[in-house]
């Protein structure tokens, strides 16, 4: 009776997720890399944050090339999931909250995305605020989702890369 109940709040918790934002859809590993390696060649000098980070894949990607990365993820389960997975990662970590509700760190330089149709221009303007807020523009690479507000630097695949600058900054 209690594995049931377990089972139905997961569940549940997945559905519920769908009408927050996208729902859990895992990237493929070879084509994050080779999108780091086409579009934002990223490094040690760099900062990802993951906005809907899920199970940390992209975060763990990141730090195999030496960056820092932050997940933003609603999802508490996928949240606990994603920091086991990267609990031996001194430079990666998942925080779960609400992506409206955190502030980028002034050493953010990428924003990965992998969100939907109907939520990317008011991810693009959360981003444009954050980049107006630490003062420097920030790259997004966004998977499989183009905004109308900004022409990409580059493509590769279902993958775009675009440079998002600040209020102060257009």
């Amino acid at each position: 009776m209690i594995v049931l109940f377990i089972i139905i709040v997961v569940v549940l918790l997945f559905c519920l997720m769908a009408f927050f934002g996208a729902p859990y859809l895992p990237s493929n590993n070879a084509e994050i890399r080779k999108a780091f390696r086409n579009l934002y060649k990223i490094s040690g000098k760099d900062l990802l944050i993951d906005l809907g980070s899920g199970d940390g894949r992209v975060l763990k990607i990141a730090s195999d090339f030496g960056a820092k990365s932050v997940g933003i993820e609603l999802n508490p389960i996928l949240a606990l999931f994603s920091n086991l997975r990267l609990r031996k990662n001194k430079n990666a970590k998942t925080i779960c909250k609400n992506y409206n509700s955190y502030d980028f760190p002034a050493d953010a330089t990428v924003v990965y995305v992998f969100g939907d149709s109907r939520d990317i221009e008011k991810i693009v303007s959360y981003i444009e605020k954050q980049a107006t807020k630490i003062g420097h523009p920030l790259y997004l690479i966004s998977h499989a989702f183009t905004t109308e507000k900004y022409k990409p630097e580059k493509k590769y695949r279902a993958y775009y890369l675009y440079k998002i600058k600040g209020e102060d900054e257009k």
